[in-house]
């Protein structure tokens, strides 16, 4: 039997989602008290990796069970195992062929940002001290989803198949006078190309490059041309779809 964990994450300490050896991760963390709950070895799948110091207001991810599980209790249960700075939404039982990365449809990312110096924000978002064109970005930002190849915002040296993605969203969208947050919806992302995406268009937004220049930079499908990437801890996984 396959089920489905609803979870947040507050990434702040881990080396991203994924395990791996010497480094705290949100999947080891996750892994270890499940196994510890239902005594046995349990591995979990989650929908996609987050790279370190990236949260995740919902992340999901599926184990594989051999008999039947009270999901509330063992959400419940798993939640008080957990450390405190992981969350456990829900547990649901699923059909057996349905996969926590391979079938979700969209995934939707969040990117925070405020132009004037605030002391609650600064573990969540970037702050920033030079003005900024939103409208300009928000141009940028259109011009980006007619585009299907996102090479140039592609981490260098990573093993990927393709550089392909259906961007169906990526828009600024203005909370109050200093604060902001960057929205962008694919059904699949490429390696630290949010945190890209939004480097290059804080370059259009403060003037040094332009709208013709973004569109270059697409379809050049070189990194290196594209701007510098942004600081995780504002960077949040915020919707899975299936």
């Amino acid at each position: 039997m396959r089920y489905f964990i609803y979870f947040a994450y507050d990434g702040a300490r881990y080396h991203g989602w994924q395990a791996q050896p010497d480094a705290d991760s949100v999947q080891e963390e996750l892994q270890k008290a499940l196994s510890m709950l239902l005594r046995r070895k349990v591995e979990v799948v989650g929908a996609g990796r987050t790279d370190a110091g990236v949260h995740a207001r919902q992340m999901v991810a599926h184990f594989d069970f051999d008999t039947p599980l009270d999901c509330q209790q063992t959400a419940y249960r798993l939640g008080r195992m957990l450390p405190r700075d992981i969350a456990i939404y829900r547990i649901d039982q699923v059909a057996d062929d349905l996969h926590a990365r391979f079938s979700a449809t969209r995934r939707t990312y969040h990117y925070y940002l405020h132009t004037k110096r605030d002391p609650f924000c600064r573990h969540y978002s970037c702050e920033l001290h030079y003005d900024l064109d939103f409208d300009l970005m928000n141009e940028a930002g259109r011009i980006l989803c007619t585009y299907e190849d996102f090479g140039a915002f592609c981490k260098s040296h990573t093993d990927v198949k393709t550089t392909i993605c259906q961007v169906t969203e990526a828009r600024w969208i203005q909370i109050d006078s200093t604060h902001w947050y960057f929205r962008i919806t694919a059904n699949r992302f490429l390696r630290n190309m949010v945190r890209a995406v939004v480097g290059t268009m804080i370059d259009v937004g403060r003037g040094r490059i332009s709208l013709d220049d973004f569109r270059k930079i697409i379809e050049g499908k070189t990194r290196t041309q594209a701007g510098e990437s942004m600081p995780a801890h504002a960077l949040f996984l915020e919707e899975i779809d299936y």
